[in-house]
């Protein structure tokens, strides 16, 4: 008998918990979507609040100037007929209901002028205004993140950080020579517009069009053949604007870019590397192909200008992000200018360097994380950086075997030897994997919540205990 209860009792509940979600999801949207305007943090309400008070001091103001006669008339009117209602319809009844239908009548109003304004703002955008404003309000408070690097790292890391951020300033290494960014440089005598292409398109918000559309590359016409659109767009807009840094500003704001992308300095600069054996090659696109281990690298002119943008973007970070990159090529060449890296030493924020998941051939041949942070702190003349994340899975056999071909290998974490460099290990599952073409690269979605988490960790603790200096996020 209390078997067959029991029984009943669970068969009872789970119809009630069919009824219920049953009764949720038939809650108008339209419905959800007017509470979504109570929401803090708008900046809305309030000002609609005081356009109201306004509204009614306006009419108190026109009737006392005309001596209160239109306001005693209005009471009057309005007393008589409240009393005439209340005959009717008990004051119990008629009080809730006007207050409903008033209440009503306003989020119905207020919708449908949202409705409107959405229409001309956004005619072709299937996303409600409010959730558009709710999003840009939480970009708009987040931390104040400066990314340096260059080549396909940065632009990796932009484009996972643009979801957590608008705050962001990307500083982009200006040392490219090879390709098209080299034939614009050599032909138009301006700054390699390349990886600067790479970082306004991935902080764009059309990214996908956008970034189909910069790296378009013309494969026919005298001159055109081997040129990226976005390399051509830029070398005009630096031809109107008369620099490289307001090129920049100015595509920005056209293609609506979230945060800004700036170019390390305006110095025509030219990369040289000397090898082991005590030779120099000069040239980015030269360094990777020349024999023998990289033992220095400085460039011409030596101790280039910053941009001043730059500098007070770094002075004002909450978070200073380096890599990932190429480590000779992309990382450091923005580090050979004084003032970025004087400027890094002296902030006391979260600093984290991101680390390659593979070797590099011809760069960073047999190097392990400490040979990475050493080079940095080499060029440097001191610690810049407190944190370094690496990624905790090894990629396939099929990855690996691939690469091996290529002389490449992944970064070997030498924990000791890192340690003993003063820096902590941030180890997290950051891999992401092309199956088709075995390629291996970051994964921008999650590198961007591994440094807000390491972020977040540092910013609300401010210390981290001595045996935490190996992480695991």
């Amino acid at each position: 008998m209390s078997l067959s209860l029991f029984q009943q009792a669970l068969r009872t509940i789970k119809v009630e918990k069919y009824h219920l979600t049953a009764v949720s999801r038939r809650t108008p949207r339209q419905f959800n979507h007017w509470f979504k305007w109570l929401a803090p943090g708008l900046l809305i309400k309030r000002w609609l609040f005081l356009s109201v008070t306004g509204f009614g001091l306006m009419v108190l103001g026109a009737a006392t100037w005309v001596g209160l006669t239109p306001i005693y008339r209005l009471m009057d009117l309005i007393s008589s007929l409240l009393g005439t209602l209340t005959q009717i319809i008990p004051n119990s009844i008629s009080g809730p209901l006007a207050l409903v239908l008033g209440l009503v009548l306003v989020f119905w109003g207020q919708s449908r002028s949202f409705d409107s304004i959405t229409d001309v703002l956004q005619p072709e955008s299937e996303e409600e205004l409010v959730d558009v404003l709710l999003a840009r309000r939480r970009l708009n408070r987040g931390p104040k993140i400066v990314a340096i690097g260059g080549g396909t790292g940065l632009s990796t890391l932009l484009r996972g950080l643009k979801d957590y951020s608008s705050n962001i300033t990307a500083i982009v290494t200006v040392a490219d020579d090879g390709g098209s960014s080299g034939r614009l440089r050599r032909e138009m005598g301006i700054l390699p517009p390349g990886d600067l292409r790479n970082c306004v398109a991935a902080l764009a918000a059309e990214e996908k069009l956008l970034t189909e559309l910069f790296q378009y590359r013309f494969n026919a016409g005298d001159g055109l053949s081997g040129h990226s659109f976005g390399n051509l767009f830029l070398t005009a807009m630096t031809e109107i604007t008369g620099d490289l840094e307001q090129a920049v500003a100015a595509s920005s704001k056209v293609l609506a870019v979230r945060g800004r992308v700036l170019p390390a300095t305006l110095s025509d600069v030219r990369l040289w590397a000397e090898m082991e054996d005590g030779s120099f090659v000069e040239g980015e696109s030269q360094i990777p192909h020349a024999p023998g281990k990289i033992l220095n690298v400085g460039c011409t002119p030596e101790n280039p200008p910053a941009v001043p943008a730059v500098v007070k973007a770094i002075e004002e970070a909450d978070l200073i992000v380096m890599g990932p990159g190429s480590l000779y090529t992309s990382v450091i060449p923005n580090l050979l200018v004084p003032e970025i890296r004087q400027a890094i030493a002296s902030r006391n924020v979260p600093r984290v360097y991101v680390c390659n998941i593979m070797t590099q051939p011809g760069e960073t041949d047999g190097y392990t994380l400490s040979d990475h942070i050493a080079a940095i702190d080499r060029v440097c003349g001191q610690r810049i950086f407190d944190a370094v994340i690496v990624n905790r899975r090894s990629p396939s056999a099929q990855a690996l075997i691939r690469y091996s071909q290529e002389n490449s290998h992944p970064v070997f974490v030498d924990r000791s030897e890192t340690l003993q460099l003063g820096r902590r290990i941030i180890s997290a599952h950051i891999l992401d994997e092309d199956l088709d073409t075995g390629y291996v690269r970051h994964n921008h979605q999650r590198l961007a919540r591994v440094l807000l988490r390491w972020y977040g960790k540092t910013h609300n603790f401010k210390t981290i205990r001595d045996e935490e200096m190996v992480i695991h996020l």
